[in-house]
């Protein structure tokens, strides 16, 4: 055994460089930090459940919210959020798209009058992007009456539960939020708030097969080539839109590899939902693994 001090001190100063160099920025990641006194700022481009904040500092970022999915109100000449808005109109049961629609604008205003006062913000800095073009990070948002944005959205009918979790602030695990979120989501569609009071019951089962067709149909147009081995996807850092192009990774399962982020290594894919040795084997050629 090593007794000399100097030389004990030494390693044990390595080890502390490692922990901190290498270490330390993997847990780092994923740890949320609370931002008190947070302002909305005002833009065309928000929604209900992305939008400007400006931190106490200053400085400006886009937050996405945990969890919630709001109806798409920003459609012109955009293919993506218009093939989002048909899906989401689906999943509400509402004939309509216009109708649809409107329920997106009456989300982005209830977001501007429950952050009418300063808020809190809890944020990892997690990657929110769905589209590569925009920067914007995953965060909670606490009103000032103490409310979780996210949870009532849906209670309320505004927003579907859906998108990618994590451990609250308060400690309550992401899988249990998720529980909890589901059942917000039904009592408002059983007192048909918000969008259910447009649901059509009777067609819901069936817009709900015609989404499922669907996502097969371009699943299997995709094919395994979409994707490039030439330009890998790096898992840590792609947006959910570059996620998708992956052989067999829908958007379900895009939002769970984000939520499992950081990874260390290709097989620590298998912590993300949907993502079992079968997916691991189609889409290895295509992916890679950069530091968090």
């Amino acid at each position: 055994m090593e007794t000399n001090p100097l030389c004990y001190f030494i390693r044990v100063s390595r080890f502390l460089l490692l922990f901190f160099a290498v270490l330390l920025p993997c847990f780092a990641a994923d740890v949320l930090t609370k931002f008190t006194g947070c302002v909305l700022v005002a833009a065309d481009w928000s929604d209900g459940d992305s939008f400007s904040v400006r931190f106490p500092d200053g400085k400006v970022q886009t937050i996405r919210l945990y969890g919630a999915d709001c109806i798409e109100m920003h459609v012109n000449g955009d293919d993506t959020n218009a093939r989002r808005l048909r899906d989401q109109r689906r999943h509400f049961g509402i004939d309509d798209i216009l109708t649809a629609k409107s329920f997106g604008e009456a989300a982005k205003l209830e977001t501007s009058k429950c952050l009418a006062k300063p808020f809190t913000v809890h944020t990892a800095f997690a990657d929110g992007r769905g589209d590569a073009r925009f920067s914007r990070v995953y965060g909670f948002v606490e009103t000032s009456d103490g409310k979780n944005l996210t949870s009532w959205l849906v209670s309320q009918g505004l927003a579907r539960a859906f998108g990618v979790v994590r451990q609250l602030p308060d400690g309550t695990s992401g899988n249990e939020w998720k529980e909890q979120l589901a059942d917000l989501e039904l009592t408002a569609a059983r007192a048909g708030r918000g969008a259910w009071a447009k649901t059509d019951w009777e067609k819901l089962p069936e817009f709900r097969q015609e989404a499922r067709e669907e996502l097969a149909e371009l699943e299997a147009a995709k094919g395994v080539r979409q994707a490039q081995e030439d330009k890998p996807v790096d898992i840590n850092h792609a947006s959910r839109n570059e996620l998708m192009t992956l052989p067999g990774i829908g958007e379900k399962t895009a939002l769970a590899i984000i939520g499992s982020r950081p990874y260390q290594n290709f097989g620590d894919l298998t912590r993300a939902d949907g993502v079992g040795p079968s997916t691991l084997q189609k889409i290895k050629a295509y992916v890679v693994v950069t530091p968090p």
